[in-house]
């Protein structure tokens, strides 16, 4: 995947904005945040201006964003960023963007959850919500929601990568857990939408808990397991429990074995990117560390459960 970055200025999205939306024009632009895939930009009080800057495949993600997000939102339980209004490629900008709705709150990377009962739960009615049966013509993952088997590659690569910078004390014991998910059987119930990328930068949280959801650019269908795996992420020790336990349907025990393969590949991909900038990776994000190290020793822990 490309990570090549352009220059986005507040004086450019003010500009995006008076040539297509003019109404919006007059409100005020301050950086919101960098992600990435997207830059987020704060429009007035109660908007945020969502624009690809660093990856090859960020426009495909907006515009499914724009496609699904607001049908699907409607029946969320948390805030989400509801797409608005629609930017087409231009001179000035050569990509798509959107125009959404501001959720409050800060990224579960900088504040932890901390209130894990009530986030248990909370997380748990979300994904209860959003775990629908997707329409026929809903995205498939380009790399989530298949079958675990189908990431053997891309978990052999991220281990070996971690254990030859000594980014983890054990990996031995990382492969067991990903070769007892592996034996698990595949998903066989319909497609399920799936937000795909619940890693803390995009769960948000205030008081202790959990208060949004945002980035749904993953967004398709596929396996519940590759979202319940946030639960090994998100949640503080002996919490992923009381999380399964408030998620309906009730989760069968082979699609918990899987949610432990997702939280690997998440957890070893976290871990890396957090210390780019260290071993001259691309998209140094130190907060995203911690959370992998935490996931991994969760899951090695409760490895013969």
């Amino acid at each position: 995947m490309g990570h090549n970055k352009i220059e986005v200025t507040a004086g450019l999205v003010q500009d995006l904005l008076r040539d297509q939306h003019p109404d919006l024009a007059d409100q005020p632009v301050r950086l919101g945040a960098l992600g990435w895939d997207n830059q987020l930009w704060r429009l007035g009080e109660n908007l945020a201006v969502r624009l690809p800057w660093a990856t090859d495949s960020a426009d495909e993600l907006i515009r499914k964003e724009y496609t699904w997000v607001p049908t699907l939102a409607a029946t969320l339980p948390l805030p989400v960023p509801v797409p608005q209004r629609f930017g087409e490629p231009s001179q000035r900008f050569p990509h798509p963007w959107i125009v959404t709705t501001w959720v409050p709150g800060t990224p579960a990377d900088q504040a932890p959850v901390t209130d894990a009962t009530e986030a248990a739960v909370t997380l748990a009615t979300f994904l209860t919500d959003l775990h629908r049966p997707a329409s026929e013509h809903a995205p498939r993952g380009r790399d989530r929601g298949g079958p675990l088997a189908d990431y053997s590659s891309g978990f052999a690569r991220l281990l070996t990568q971690a254990t030859e910078f000594g980014l983890i004390p054990d990996p031995v014991a990382v492969r067991a857990v990903w070769e007892r998910a592996l034996r698990a059987p595949t998903w066989d119930g319909p497609p399920l939408w799936l937000h795909a990328d619940l890693h803390p930068a995009n769960v948000l949280t205030a008081q202790g808990t959990i208060c949004g959801v945002i980035d749904f650019g993953d967004l398709c269908a596929g396996d519940p397991a590759c979202d319940l795996a946030a639960g090994w992420i998100l949640l503080p020790d002996g919490h992923f429990g009381r999380f399964i336990d408030n998620y309906r349907p009730s989760c069968s025990a082979d699609t918990f074995h899987r949610t432990r393969g997702y939280a690997v590949l998440r957890a070893l991909a976290g871990i890396l990117i957090g210390d780019a900038g260290v071993h001259g990776r691309p998209g140094g994000k130190p907060t995203w560390g911690p959370p992998g190290h935490a996931a991994l020793r969760r899951l090695i822990a409760t490895i013969d459960d």
